[in-house]
């Protein structure tokens, strides 16, 4: 894959600046991380202006608007809108120009909200979605068929894979806007700073969910796109979950991030506030079988993310 300009969408994100690192130290120099203010992903003439100049071999389209349940609840239409753009625009730009392996990153709120535990990729589209998070979802979904389309009529390597949920550096601690991890770890932290008796958490605390550090997940996209593409029956079912397979109560995660912040006072649960879907967690056993596995346990990953956020 080195020998080849590598195109990162999203380079600046929580996912693509992982990819960057990993690549990086794999060895690879060739990358091709523009801006936004040097490239509107969302315009399909600005992306097939780069890719005929800049002639990218492999494309990782981590380029996405992305929010925790307030933020996919209070602009739907902008979550719709701005990611079936930015898809459009860099899958078929990727057919295009004929690239040689796209890798697509959905997120795990495609599968349906009561779905079996593990979540198998079979699940996909077999019942009703949360519908905090829908009109994000859909977009998704929508990158995931585009993929296998795509891979059926015209013989791409387009690969779509659904991380679980995601944290590590360069995450997004916005109170208003980010997922439940990185808004605990700022919470926290402020609470600590300020010498405040207890902090009050969304929910009820009993929802069930799985985290993967955003480096591990870097190593499997990169793996996946070095796996021969015989190997992988994009026509059929091209979807992959990366995620570690373990999960723990929102509550669990709050007394260990309590712990590794050191903030001192007491945790209260609003119980007004929605919970979003019950459990999710991902069956990780098709990565498992092509080589691949977690590495980095939430304990030592949070600690990582907390020093990063405490000194950003």
């Amino acid at each position: 894959m080195t020998q080849h300009p590598i195109f990162i969408a999203g380079a600046k994100g929580l996912a693509g600046s992982a990819i960057i690192r990993c690549l990086k130290k794999q060895g690879c120099t060739n990358i091709l991380a523009p801006t936004h203010a040097e490239l509107e992903l969302m315009d399909q003439q600005a992306v097939s202006s780069y890719f005929e100049k800049h002639k990218p071999g492999y494309v990782f389209l981590a380029a996405a608007k992305v929010g925790g349940i307030l933020a996919n609840d209070t602009y739907p239409a902008d979550f719709i809108y701005t990611n079936l753009m930015i898809q459009n625009s860099i899958i078929h730009q990727s057919y295009v120009h004929k690239i040689k392996k796209l890798l697509f990153l959905g997120s795990s709120c495609i599968y349906p909200k009561n779905c079996p535990q593990p979540i198998k990729e079979e699940y996909l589209m077999t019942g009703p979605l949360e519908s905090t998070n829908s009109a994000y979802a859909v977009a998704k979904i929508a990158g995931v068929e585009m993929c296998r389309s795509y891979n059926r009529q015209y013989n791409t390597k387009f690969i779509p894979v659904m991380p679980t949920n995601l944290y590590g550096p360069n995450d997004n601690f916005d109170l208003e806007t980010s997922h439940v991890l990185p808004a605990l770890i700022r919470k926290f932290h402020e609470a600590k700073q300020s010498g405040a008796d207890s902090v009050t958490i969304w929910g009820t605390g009993k929802p069930r969910r799985e985290f993967l550090h955003v480096d591990d997940l870097a190593e499997a996209c990169i793996h996946l796109m070095n796996i021969p593409s015989d190997k992988l029956s994009l026509k059929e079912s091209p979807l992959f979950n990366i995620g570690t397979g373990k999960d723990l109560t929102v509550r669990e995660l709050a007394e260990l991030i309590k712990e590794i912040t050191g903030f001192k006072g007491g945790i209260s649960y609003d119980a007004s506030k929605p919970d979003g879907t019950p459990q999710k967690r991902l069956d990780v056993s098709k990565m498992k079988n092509l080589g691949w596995h977690s590495k980095i346990n939430l304990n030592n990953g949070i600690t990582r993310s907390y020093e990063w956020y405490a000194t950003h």
